[in-house]
């Protein structure tokens, strides 16, 4: 029992070291998404922040230094793999649990705390997963 305690607490904190989430502050999200590609200020005064690693691009909007949505591709363009919105979904689920609420024109999801939605669609020429807290204004 003791081993699986300690497996579970490697997996969980290797799994916390690969990615940030959702309401993370902007030096936590750069030590993780690795290579900063583009920041613009936006008119609503958020800023948007495009980083690099290993095969993703990861488009985060950050309003008074928090995390409020954060879009995840490939950097060529193919379709996420479920493993892969699963892995996204989980780390930004916050103690909640993603439930489907897709429509017929896109994949949606919905957090149990009504705190945030996903969607998987297109976004500015690819299919991207974009989680995004609700009760903010953190519209792409």
């Amino acid at each position: 029992m003791k081993q699986f305690l300690v497996a579970t607490l490697t997996v969980v904190t290797a799994l916390s070291s690969i990615w940030a989430n959702l309401g993370d502050g902007s030096d936590r999200i750069e030590n993780r998404y690795g290579n900063l590609v583009q920041r613009q200020l936006r008119d609503d005064e958020t800023v948007s922040v495009l980083y690099h690693k290993d095969r993703y691009l990861y488009l985060v909007i950050f309003a008074n230094d928090r995390s409020v949505s954060e879009s995840y591709s490939h950097i060529n363009g193919t379709d996420l793999s479920e493993k892969e919105i699963a892995n996204f979904l989980k780390v930004n689920a916050a103690g909640g649990t993603w439930i489907p609420a897709n429509t017929s024109k896109e994949r949606r999801f919905k957090r149990s705390d009504d705190r945030a939605e996903a969607t998987y669609g297109s976004s500015s020429g690819r299919r991207a997963l974009t989680v995004r807290e609700l009760g903010r204004h953190s519209d792409q």
